[in-house]
């Protein structure tokens, strides 16, 4: 059997009064594309730092392919690659000398080949020789990308990757991130975009206050939750009352159904109430409302 390519057990860290991860107990199979969402302040950043040998935790353990990130820091940080959240760059080097310099703190030499390759798959063989101060922000966050691989590490972790970045590099990245996840490569990411994460990630791990508060596939938690929203606008917004639901952004109300079945009921009941309806629109489940759901409940 196939060791996980990351295993947390009873992880914690505590920064003075704030318990940034308390008791996560996560895996991660290799080759899968693994999400990791939560709220501002959940817990991810701090989670992907200690996997990443930044942060050492205050008790429990981490695995990177059977490495533990403390006793076998240099070998599980070989297993790791990390596109960090924030834009940090050194502004004395071009592109190219950058993602050398990464190869050479992973002892590889003779790596172009491989730099090219990442440099084409990221559009950035135009920007190979400009200086790093040079290029914009969404060239940067790409050149980030390039560095988390430039050793070939088996685990990618992809903290926000897509922040700032324009569509069209967007579409482009995740093509490049899909192909090396069909290559066997295990990707692990966290975004705000969850439309991003509900069309790329297999299973789904959702955190709040450093701790795991749902984790299942995505078809799963789709599925466990409401699967329809019925959106009415109505011509008085005031009649939100009456219907015992909160109006939103002009007059817009917002029902949870369970099937189709209710959508010819519910408007029964609008039209018992007096609601004149303006608008209408039907919905299916999306991660973004179970994403909601989850917190609220936690």
């Amino acid at each position: 059997m196939n060791l996980p390519a990351i295993r947390v057990v009873a992880a914690t860290k505590r920064y003075g009064a704030v318990q940034a991860l308390a008791g996560v107990d996560l895996e991660v199979a290799q080759g899968e594309f693994f999400g990791l969402l939560g709220p501002n302040g959940a817990g991810k950043t701090t989670l992907i730092s200690a996997l990443a040998g930044l942060v050492r935790p205050d008790s429990g353990s981490l695995e990177v392919m059977g490495h533990d990130v403390v006793t076998d820091y240099r070998s599980a940080r070989r297993q790791l690659g990390v596109v960090p959240q924030e834009l940090v760059f050194d502004p004395f080097f071009s592109v190219r000398e950058l993602l050398r310099i990464q190869s050479g703190y992973f002892g590889i030499r003779n790596n172009d080949d491989w730099i090219d390759e990442i440099l084409a798959n990221l559009d950035l063989t135009g920007k190979a020789d400009a200086n790093m101060r040079t290029l914009s922000g969404g060239m940067k966050r790409r050149v980030l990308v390039a560095q988390a691989l430039v050793h070939r590490p088996p685990v990618i972790v992809l903290d926000e990757p897509t922040a700032g970045v324009d569509v069209e590099l967007r579409q482009g990245l995740w093509q490049f991130i899909r192909k090396l996840n069909r290559d066997g490569h295990t990707i692990v990411l966290t975004t705000h975009y969850l439309e991003e994460a509900e069309a790329l990630c297999g299973r789904i791990a959702m955190l709040k206050a450093g701790r795991v508060v749902a984790l299942d596939t995505t078809e799963n938690l789709l599925a466990r939750f409401t699967t329809h929203s019925l959106r009415v606008r109505l011509a008085r917004p005031e009649q939100a009352v009456v219907l015992g639901a909160p109006a939103v952004d002009g007059g817009w109300v917002e029902f949870g159904l369970e099937s189709y079945a209710e959508v010819e009921p519910t408007l029964a009941r609008l039209r018992e109430k007096g609601a004149e309806i303006v608008e209408m629109t039907l919905g299916e489940a999306d991660l973004e409302r179970v994403f909601v759901e989850v917190m609220s409940r936690a």
